[in-house]
């Protein structure tokens, strides 16, 4: 088997064989076969598609180019929540203790900011002494005695990942639906769980702008999953403005504290109530949708949410005082509004352009390399559809930096469209595929 025929069949718009995809994918993760190889292979693919077996093949091999968590010996369902990015999408670090509150057994590996998105671990990061760099057996044993767990990606955890993606990166082709649903679901099956909720989101916010284009990555990643023997939900998300009312990272953390507490804006707390439902029915928590939302509504009234978290934080090395005192969290210097010159209604906001001017503002990360500051944000005072008078502010930036902070305001100022006559948001939750 040579690979340069194995690209010429896709190329050709040929299907690969399970044997093919599995000699490209080991061989490069060897380092056989060189980058210039993948990289034609990737391009093939990504003007080609893949079939669902080749999609199922090929993450089956990503899976197996590393170690895989056995959870076996730890009783109940194994479940997990995957978002596929946004701006202000904070709702795993509700969902998972409130999960785990509830008897579900939560393995969450989870990512860094990606592009104009927050990431889950930064988050966990704002609050002091938090570790998301933990080993297998640490992992396993928090699991065994907390519930849930949350963690990054582990060198040993599919290393065809971490090789497929830095490539996709550098030659335009990470936005294709096959690639990013092989990426996701071969790291989420390597975390040894029963049941997967997969958050899809679409939007000017989200990576698949195009609700067409949601739904054939929700329906292939579901595909995927059942294919592989899991029970996995899809719920299709809008992104076309921030999730909650804050974004940035000790921000959120704040934000979480407050749904967890029973409050928290509208859009964020049905999302998270939403996601959840669906992960207690396949962690056999709910037999139905109606029972499901009880015992979400009852875990966090009862407190047993804010108590998992609380105890998630210790477990983690975290300090855990911060719950009751926030101040404790990191804090930005100076904050300024972003006001409108004319009243009107929101008409639109370019969430994209929201989530780089956070990662100007030092929220996120503009390179690899870059360093976050973990008190910077912004709070939204407006949604779209709400009406904004002359001189109110829209939303309000917290910073450290004069320079960043001006280059954020002026983006932001940029992202909000109003309009004499209102329009109806859209619809939070668009479509649920399973």
């Amino acid at each position: 088997m040579r690979a340069v025929d194995i690209l010429k069949k896709k190329r050709d718009g040929g299907e690969l064989t399970d044997e093919e995809l599995a000699f490209l994918i080991r061989n490069y993760t060897a380092g056989q076969i060189p980058d210039y190889q993948i990289s034609a292979f990737l391009m093939a693919v990504f003007f080609r598609g893949m079939s669902e077996s080749e999609m199922s093949a090929m993450t089956r091999e990503m899976r197996r180019s590393g170690s895989e968590f056995d959870l076996s010996a730890i009783p109940g369902r194994k479940v997990d929540k995957h978002s596929t990015g946004g701006v202000g999408d904070k709702t795993s670090l509700i969902i998972a203790p409130v999960l785990a509150a509830a008897g579900v057994i939560v393995p969450m590996i989870s990512g860094r900011a990606l592009a104009h998105t927050g990431g889950t671990l930064d988050k966990l990061e704002s609050i002091p002494g938090f570790n998301v760099r933990l080993g297998a057996r640490k992992f396993h044993e928090i699991l065994s005695r907390v519930g849930a767990c949350l963690i990054g990606q582990t060198e040993d955890i599919v290393p065809a990942d971490r090789k497929l993606y830095a490539l996709r990166d550098v030659t335009a082709t990470v936005e294709s639906h096959p690639l990013i649903a092989a990426s996701i679901m071969s790291k989420k099956l390597a975390e040894g769980i029963d049941g997967l909720v997969l958050d899809v989101k679409t939007g000017n916010g989200a990576f698949m702008k195009r609700q067409e284009n949601a739904e054939r990555l929700a329906q292939a990643m579901v595909g995927i999953g059942k294919a592989s023997g899991k029970r996995v939900v899809a719920l299709v998300t809008d992104m076309n403005q921030p999730l909650g009312e804050w974004v940035g990272n000790s921000l959120e953390v704040i934000e979480c504290l407050n749904v967890l507490k029973g409050g928290g804006p509208g859009d964020l707390t049905l999302l998270c109530e939403e996601l959840s439902v669906y992960c207690l029915i396949l962690g056999e928590r709910a037999s139905g949708l109606e029972e499901a939302r009880r015992l979400y509504q009852k875990v966090i009234a009862s407190g047993a949410g804010l108590d998992k978290f609380r105890e998630i934080v210790h477990a983690q090395g975290g300090n855990p005082a911060f719950l009751e005192d926030t101040s404790l969290l990191p804090h930005a210097r100076y904050n300024a509004p972003v006001t409108v010159a004319e009243s009107g209604y929101i008409k639109g906001i370019d969430t994209e352009k929201v989530g780089i001017a956070m990662c100007v503002l030092g929220a996120g990360r503009e390179t690899v390399d870059s360093i976050i500051d973990p008190a910077v944000g912004m709070q939204a005072h407006k949604k779209l559809g709400d009406f904004a008078d002359a001189g109110e502010p829209l939303c309000t930036v917290y910073y450290n930096d004069d320079a960043r902070a001006q280059a954020a305001l002026n983006l932001l100022r940029e992202s909000y469209t109003l309009s004499p006559n209102r329009e109806e948001p859209p619809m939070l939750i668009k479509k649920v595929i399973s």
